[in-house]
């Protein structure tokens, strides 16, 4: 299921050339070519730090849903290495506003936090979270690496709070043909869509009931996640963008007033309006991440835009049920997504929990969160490793959607903006796709943190 797979050899050499100076040993402790390191004694990931404060330092978190608890491991490996420090993990719901209360809300003492990237101005701002030294980490060559989108997540107001754990950003998932017998219906597509109106014919195409390929399983062509959540957010900026739109400009000014980003919305309306059988499903308003991962997986679907981890999903399914697919980068630009590890301000133990998101956010930790994790790497070097280009096939993809992501808007009252744009969005899906007079004035509100 690759697009573009490289060599293990390729690869290699290209992160050879990208650190001239890293020696065989770098190699081993990155787990990329044993061959290189053959007969060489590989030191430890670390040496415990004497200077570290004792006792329990307390991770506030979403429950791990790495592969095999890969997120758990990591962190049991620093507890081995500091026998007088021990992290205890705290779980917030999985809810994402249940989550964000629970956070500004915890019922104990926290020492770092794994935030949703769309916090980190929040906690910043309130106090909640100590800003980093950024001299400090460059001298120890712990910035140079990071992909620059998250980076630029962990950044509030000219300081550093934070330091990316894991990233994400909005994939295209797509059936193909069956290599063995391409007239199996439903199948339509040897190569990537490039555009939205690619995806819009051939969808049009496979559910034409005359096609030689109809497949009366398929239901839609594609399907958005439109349920009223934070993905409803997500899948809205990604329409406007995809017409040229924007929603909120580079000085934080609020600019959904143009004809592209009405246009957008559009597209989100004239999907769902389609008689008979509807290029986009009519359960997309009600869709989560895992209903159109399911309606995918079950054959309902041509294509679907989802995140990183519903490849995991598809791929789990017994291969005699799965459907065949590929995975491209989204037309345009995606939402960023993905956590940050920020020490808190009321932490005891402030060298011990910069440790420990050091550790975490680190080249190794990286690898093995992707790896075998399947949480999407922050640092470029880990979408070198052969190891990655043969388990994730769309890892070249992942990088180029990662590289060229928006983020959504930075502001310390995001969530309160969120609600608000979800609203806006509604009233243009339930009305002519037209956005109503006073939604720039809402929108501002809710930016600067005023309800109206």
């Amino acid at each position: 299921m690759s697009s573009r797979t490289r060599t293990a050899a390729d690869a290699t050499r290209s992160w050879a050339r990208a650190h001239p100076g890293l020696s065989g040993l770098a190699f081993a402790a990155l787990g990329l070519t044993v061959g290189l390191v053959l007969g060489i004694a590989v030191p430890p990931l670390f040496e415990p730090d004497q200077d570290l404060e004792r006792g329990i330092l307390r991770l506030l978190t979403s429950e791990d849903e790495s592969e095999g608890g890969q997120r758990g491991k990591l962190i049991k490996q620093w507890d081995d290495a500091h026998p007088d420090q021990e992290v205890k993990l705290v779980t917030v719901s999985r809810s994402p506003d249940k989550a964000h209360s629970e956070m500004l809300n915890p019922i104990e003492q926290v020492d770092v936090y794994n935030l949703d990237v769309t916090w980190t101005a929040e906690f910043a701002a309130t106090g909640r979270i100590q800003s980093l030294d950024p001299e400090s980490l460059e001298r120890r060559g712990l910035l140079q690496g990071f992909l620059a989108e998250p980076r630029k997540t962990a950044e509030y107001d000219g300081r550093l709070w934070a330091l990316p754990f894991n990233t994400d950003a909005g994939l295209l998932y797509y059936r193909t043909y069956d290599r063995k017998n391409p007239e199996t219906p439903g199948q339509r597509w040897p190569d990537p869509p490039e555009s939205w109106a690619d995806i819009q014919n051939r969808g049009e195409e496979a559910l034409n009931p005359q096609d030689p390929q109809y497949d009366p399983k398929l239901e839609a062509g594609y399907a958005w996640q439109l349920v009223d959540d934070e993905i409803l957010t997500v899948n809205a900026l990604e329409a406007i963008w995809s017409t040229g739109g924007e929603v909120v400009n580079a000085d934080n000014q609020v600019v959904l007033d143009s004809t592209a980003a009405e246009e957008g919305l559009r597209r989100l309306k004239d999907g769902l309006a389609v008689g008979g059988k509807p290029l986009v499903h009519p359960d997309s308003v009600d869709f989560d991440e895992k209903a159109t991962t399911n309606a995918f997986a079950e054959g309902r679907l041509l294509a679907m835009r989802n995140w990183p981890v519903a490849y995991r999903d598809l791929t789990s399914v017994e291969a005699a049920q799965r459907v065949d697919f590929e995975v491209a980068a989204v037309p345009g630009r995606s939402v960023l997504g993905g956590q940050n590890l920020a020490v808190a301000s009321g932490t005891r133990m402030p060298n011990a929990a910069r440790d420990l998101i050091e550790f975490l956010t680190g080249e190794r930790s990286q690898q093995i969160l992707f790896e075998h994790g399947g949480f999407a790497a922050t640092r470029r070097i880990v979408y070198l490793d052969p190891n990655i280009a043969e388990r994730y096939g769309y890892a070249d993809d992942l990088l180029r959607a990662i590289e060229r992501a928006g983020s959504r808007p930075v502001t310390p009252h995001y969530i309160l903006f969120s609600k608000v744009f979800r609203d806006v969005v509604h009233q243009a899906l339930d009305g002519d796709g037209k956005f109503t007079e006073d939604h720039v004035r809402r929108l501002t509100d809710a930016l600067h943190g005023k309800q109206t």
